[in-house]
């Protein structure tokens, strides 16, 4: 249970707070490259820790992410013409190139002196594992950008879909850290079966396991901190245990335990306090579904159960378009698809839940562990220390999910090496 202040410390992302801040100090996946992939496109606003941009892709080629208001008169440069190596603003014709440098005044003398006096304030961007990552700190403190774990080469297999959701990040990371409500929340979809390890086909996935209460443990990392779920498994149940390892990598991702044909991660962005860009992602393994497939599987395809803006279709004013039939014939939440079903647990919670009031139980631990360790970490930022996980003793590229059904004598801190990457990936 947290106190009002420090839920004030974990959940407020914009402006001077401390958590944007933190946030500020690690490159940060602002939209997607298929958003901003055509030269001379459609600029796109993108909206992360309560500020607004543009991006868009020159003739060239070259990506670009500027303030979104014109520095001249402060219209926004979204409905500009992208054209020419250059975005001109609408309003007197100001030209700004994906350097932010002013490249045209129209609205000036020719020769005016002011054009060589004005530059458009632009971020450094990387497009890597099919995200835009843009560093919005400080240019001086910028470090080398590194790949994330769900993208460890530039050619990584990766299927992502995305959905724009009305709550707060930190309620959304809670709810992908947490291991216990996938035995009741996706039961349906997450189907006990007599498998080696976790399966997957393009139904359902598959868990060696009925046990929906697992025994959790917990190991604060230097990016961030990893558990274990541990359940009974189907078969050997008197020798053998059932566990899951889950990564949280501070502050925007997490590494949920695979399956025999993908890895899965979700990564949390904040757009304001009371809005978040969620992307769950299928990645690394011997059969990555497409993210056409992935998203037809996760019932996230836009225009069908998104918007063009990426809002799902499913809200609180239609109940999710929750099938009360479907739940009498043995669905048991009667929403489709896995992201579904944790979006509608997370909206309903309101916009930015108040952590003094809940009730946490036993296999909450992970959800203790990752509010503690975030609360603390605002914390030091506020006091001029540095953002958890800038200090890179690991690289991202190696750290690893896990599963899989073992001994009763084995610990799940020896799955795992002192890179962070799961032995079994070796």
């Amino acid at each position: 249970m947290l106190t009002p202040e420090e839920n004030e410390l974990l959940t407020r992302v914009t402006g001077d707070a401390p958590m944007a801040r933190l946030m500020r100090q690690h490159w940060t996946p602002v939209c997607l490259i298929e958003e901003v992939e055509e030269p001379d496109g459609k600029p796109l606003r993108v909206e992360v820790l309560g500020e607004s941009y543009v991006a868009f892709r020159d003739t060239k080629g070259r990506l670009g992410l500027l303030d979104e208001l014109c520095p001249h008169r402060k219209a926004s440069l979204v409905y500009g013409r992208n054209e020419e190596c250059g975005l001109r603003c609408l309003y007197h014709g100001w030209k700004m190139d994906v350097d932010g440098n002013v490249v045209a005044m129209s609205s000036e003398p020719e020769g005016s002196p002011l054009m060589d006096k004005v530059k458009h304030r632009s971020y450094p961007v990387k497009e890597w594992g099919g995200f835009v990552w843009a560093w919005l700190g400080d240019k001086e403190d910028m470090p080398e950008f590194q790949p994330p774990a769900f993208a460890p080469r530039e050619d990584s297999a990766i299927a992502i879909l995305k959905i724009r959701i009305p709550a707060n990040w930190a309620q959304i990371h809670e709810g992908q850290i947490d291991s216990a409500h996938s035995s009741s929340l996706h039961s349906s979809d997450m189907v006990p079966a007599r498998v080696e390890g976790a399966a997957a086909d393009e139904k359902s996935w598959y868990r060696p396991s009925t046990d929906k209460s697992p025994r959790m443990q917990t190991e604060t990392t230097s990016y961030g901190f990893h558990y274990a779920a541990i359940r009974t498994p189907i078969k050997n149940a008197a020798t053998h245990n059932y566990i899951r390892v889950t990564e949280f990598v501070a502050p925007y991702y997490s590494l949920i335990p695979p399956n025999n044909n993908y890895r899965v991660a979700a990564v949390i962005v904040p757009i304001n306090d009371e809005e978040t860009a969620f992307h769950f992602i299928a990645w690394d393994g011997p059969n990555v579904p497409s993210t056409e497939e992935w998203r037809k599987f996760t019932h996230a395809v836009p225009g069908v159960d998104v918007d063009d803006k990426w809002r799902c279709l499913r809200t609180v004013e239609n109940d999710f378009l929750q099938d009360r039939d479907a739940m009498k014939e043995g669905n048991f939440t009667g929403i489709k698809g896995i992201p579904n079903q944790d979006i509608a647990m997370w909206v309903s919670m309101g916009a930015r839940v108040q952590r003094h009031t809940d009730v946490l139980g036993a296999s909450d631990l992970a959800i203790v562990e990752f509010r503690r360790l975030m609360a603390d970490a605002a914390k030091k930022v506020a006091e001029g220390g540095k953002a958890i996980g800038t200090d890179y003793e690991i690289p991202q590229s190696m750290i690893n999910s896990h599963e899989g059904v073992y001994p009763k004598d084995v610990d799940w801190r020896t799955l795992l090496n002192t890179s962070g990457k799961t032995a079994a990936a070796e």
